[in-house]
């Protein structure tokens, strides 16, 4: 069994958005599962531009993007998985840049123009939408935040199948408050539920990975 993981994150190394999904496929390998880190800030690619090369009725192949770049290999690999995690930061509310870029190239090839919106993704496989944020458990529903999350959530649940999402809220932004602007957060609140929910949050990403394989 392959499982893939794509961080949607600019930060590729010990910072939220990416230990939790390294905690994820630690999980899914305790599982047996053979796993695979993408990091998408490596890759120069761009989102859908609206070429319609994917409707077109001459096509030779359900579900190919036909933009060459550094995503296209990465988007092969999605019909050999058995699984696959998409992490992303929150950013102004939304997922960062690269993730909605991923998001619109994976999925629309795979969106047929019928009345019943049907995927031609040839199987159902489980997802799963790993959303970090700044933004406390309390206020996503005054900012709209979880609507947002369903819809993306949804996307995914209709073309490839069962979806889970894991939401990690109020999360570290900095490594050291008093070198950046941070008048509006309480760093020691942060620095405590960092050091006491993350963990928790870490081994919660384990079992979703777990959950995945089974």
């Amino acid at each position: 069994m392959k499982i893939l993981a794509l961080n949607g994150s600019p930060r590729r190394q010990k910072w939220n958005t990416v230990t939790l999904l390294q905690s994820a496929l630690e999980g899914a390998a305790e599982a047996g599962a053979e796993t695979e880190l993408i990091q998408l800030y490596d890759l120069h690619y761009s989102g859908c531009i609206s070429c319609f090369s994917c409707k077109r009725k001459d096509r030779k192949k359900d579900g190919v993007c036909a933009v060459q770049d550094e995503l296209a290999p990465v988007l092969e690999k999605i019909p050999t998985a058995d699984a696959f995690i998409i992490g992303t930061p929150v950013y102004y509310g939304a997922e960062s840049a690269a993730t909605r870029a991923l998001i619109e190239r994976l999925c629309f090839p795979y969106l047929k123009y019928a009345k019943n919106y049907q995927s031609l993704f040839p199987r159902k496989i489980k997802t799963a939408l790993l959303c970090t944020m700044n933004v406390p458990e309390e206020s996503l529903a005054t900012y709209g935040y979880d609507s947002r999350f369903e819809l993306t959530r949804n996307t995914l649940a209709m073309h490839f199948g069962e979806c889970e999402l894991f939401l990690s809220t109020n999360t570290l932004q900095y490594p050291d408050y008093d070198k950046y602007e941070s008048e509006l957060f309480d760093k020691h609140a942060k620095l405590k539920h960092h050091e006491e929910v993350f963990p928790q949050e870490c081994k919660q990403a384990f079992a979703l990975g777990a959950r995945l394989v089974s």
